[in-house]
């Protein structure tokens, strides 16, 4: 069984005089123009300055990324780390369910692989993405900026990450989950960590556009470095494949060109159709509690989908797959929306149809290791979303 290398670095951070919470931000791909403003406005070192380079800022909005980070360096608002070490990272918080949960994973360099060589492994096929953008950011910047989100099937790695490491930020987020950062460099426990998550198979939970272009950039250094730089390996965050260390929340599908009846039609012959009344945020419990998806009106009515015994007994038990079956036969637009409120606003200003879906099990996705199997496109929404700017990992390539 082929397993990936996992290494610390020598981290570039931002300075201790600087809070966290003003500096970090969410994921580039969930931020609007509005949201990146705002996190500029409250400071201008915030990270989405150098990881969002936006296309009103010009045709070298890059290269202004690369050079600002320089400069945020050499002006010590970012600091190296002077000895490679890994980051823990602690997200503390209430999930969907009203539960309190508490989840740890390590920050650092995982391997790139080669598609369908082993040892890291996609989850669900892949929506198609024209956009370079983090590849031209990776060449420019010289760094990897954003992690990768990575689940191990080396049991026990929770346990070996529960251990506090050298504090480096604590502070809540404004959706009130707490982000708390360590940096582990003592010789013996980084030795441990990068055994313990180099001993088995890593599954990609979220940011495979990232790793694909960790590749692509990867193939690049080597046609023109040759193998053994920085560019083998990609920022990756790795949590162990568990429960306790997973909230997933569901993806749900949108139908804007087919109305209600239409799709309503489409999917009778594989579910049991029955009224459902007003669709509001607490269907994202009730669809688990009927075991059954729910069809979505503009009106804002609802009608649940329980999936007959035939389509249970053939097709794998994912709300994805049970709909990508039922409408096999037919050319379907399909877009993506997570949280309940979102989708019922989408459907009555657009028109159209959705469907809420359950949330992927952990069994499923472990299944999908072990099987090397494929989940459909948008088939996990794990939570909370990691955030960017806790550390950087440089690639330093020769010049």
């Amino acid at each position: 069984m082929q397993v990936p290398r996992f290494e610390p670095f020598a981290a570039i951070r931002y300075a201790t005089t600087l809070p966290l919470d003003d500096v970090a931000a969410p994921p580039y791909d969930v931020l609007s123009d509005a949201d990146v403003d705002a996190l500029l406005a409250r400071h201008p070192n915030n990270i989405v300055a150098i990881d969002v380079p936006r296309e009103r800022d010009g045709e070298h909005r890059y290269q202004a990324a690369a050079h600002r980070l320089a400069e945020w360096i050499a002006a010590g608002v970012m600091v190296r780390d002077s000895q490679p070490s890994f980051t823990l990272y602690r997200m503390q918080f209430t999930d969907a369910a009203g539960v309190h949960r508490e989840t740890v994973g390590v920050m650092g360099g995982l391997e790139v692989v080669d598609e369908g060589a082993g040892g890291v492994l996609p989850h669900e096929r892949t929506t198609p993405k024209a956009k370079t953008d983090r590849l031209d950011l990776t060449r420019a910047t010289g760094a990897n900026l954003s992690p990768v989100w990575g689940l191990s099937l080396t049991p026990g790695l929770t346990d070996l990450l529960r251990a506090p490491g050298e504090p480096l930020g604590d502070y809540h987020d404004e959706n009130g989950v707490r982000h708390i950062v360590e940096r582990v460099s003592d010789v013996e426990r980084v030795a441990a960590i990068s055994a313990a998550v180099g001993a088995n198979r890593v599954l990609i939970a979220d940011g495979h556009h990232r790793y694909a272009i960790s590749r692509t950039f990867r193939d690049e250094v080597r046609a023109t470095h040759g193998d053994g730089t920085a560019a083998e390996l990609t920022l990756t965050y790795v949590a162990e494949l568990v429960d306790e260390q997973l909230s997933i929340d569901a993806i749900h599908r949108l139908y804007p060109l087919t109305s209600a009846e239409e799709l309503a039609s489409l999917l009778a012959p594989s579910f049991e159709i029955t009224e459902a009344g007003p669709v509001d945020s607490a269907f994202a419990g009730e669809v688990i509690r009927r075991g059954a998806l729910c069809l979505v009106r503009p009106d804002g009515s609802g009608a649940w989908l329980t999936p007959r015994p035939d389509l249970v007994a053939d097709v794998r038990a994912l709300d994805g797959a049970y709909l990508e079956y039922a409408l096999r036969s037919v050319e379907i637009d399909v877009a993506y929306q997570h949280g309940v409120d979102h989708v019922v606003s989408m459907v009555a200003e657009r028109g159209g149809s959705a469907v809420l879906i359950r949330p992927t099990s952990i069994d499923e996705i472990r299944r999908t290791a072990d099987e090397r199997l494929l989940m459909p496109p948008k088939s996990t929404f794990f939570t909370p979303k990691l955030r960017t700017g806790l550390v950087i990992r440089p690639l330093d390539l020769p010049h």
